[in-house]
């Protein structure tokens, strides 16, 4: 699939990852829907790429209603939908037992999953449907939905679990996504990013940050956004990929 005058919905696309593959997209010539909590920051991302190249919808991953309404303004504004990338997540940290052997909050746990596991399917399902309805491409191609995993998803640290298990549940969709959608031309793929330097990074001590960077085999340094942006557009451009999660993790291995 070309990107150029393709347009693409992006969850949580008005900050981190998201918003660094909204940019790097619309520069390829690109129009995108960025869905995402926070209002402000979605407002101001629209007047950065421009109106006439990307909207905004205040979306909720985990509702039905508000994300069928950033895939029908993806439909009316652009006149179309031809890719999903899900950007949208949180991480929630706690053990299953503190240092008083009481048990962890079943809620944070499930909230968790709830956003990145069912919203990246909620987001799927309702993005599905839009593009198995629109004209085949030359290739046969209608869409690609790209989710994004965690390194966390293989190697889980200790008070990772509702983290650990939601990115193992977003990595297990791509096959079975990927098999069923086959028949409408809609390809399903994963990245597994490993340590990104998001501005959620930038919060933690240099020594903290030192230490993380000294982890990666090579290079030795937290990962781009740009890296990320790259291997998104890659994997739109290039048909061949289905079904599959890719690393994009320096080659490290968490223990």
């Amino acid at each position: 699939m070309n990107i150029k005058q393709q347009t693409f919905l992006i969850t949580g696309g008005a900050s981190g990852l998201g918003a660094t593959t909204a940019e790097y997209l619309v520069e390829r010539g690109a129009q995108v829907v960025l869905a995402d909590l926070n209002a402000e920051a979605g407002a101001a991302m629209v007047a950065k790429l421009g109106a006439d190249k990307a909207a905004f919808s205040r979306c909720d991953v985990t509702s039905a209603e508000e994300v069928q309404a950033a895939v029908d303004l993806a439909v009316s504004k652009f006149g179309g939908l031809s890719g999903v990338v899900n950007c949208a997540g949180i991480v929630v940290v706690q053990k299953l037992l503190d240092r008083d052997l009481n048990p962890a909050d079943l809620d944070a746990f499930a909230k968790g999953v709830n956003i990145n596991l069912v919203g990246s399917f909620n987001v799927a399902r309702l993005a599905a449907s839009a593009m198995a309805k629109l004209p085949a491409q030359e290739d046969g191609e209608r869409g690609v939905i790209i989710n994004t995993a965690s390194i966390a998803a293989f190697d889980g640290q200790v008070g990772q679990a509702s983290y650990a298990s939601s990115k193992g549940g977003v990595v297990s969709l791509a096959l079975p996504l990927a098999r069923e959608l086959a028949r409408h031309g809609i390809r399903v793929m994963t990245i597994a990013p490993g340590i990104c330097g998001t501005p959620m990074m930038d919060g933690i001590p240099d020594e903290a940050r030192q230490q993380l960077e000294a982890g990666v085999p090579f290079p030795k340094r937290l990962g781009k956004p740009e890296e990320f942006a790259s291997l998104v557009a890659h994997i739109i451009e290039n048909t061949y990929l289905n079904g599959e999660v890719i690393r994009m993790d320096g080659a490290i291995r968490m223990v």
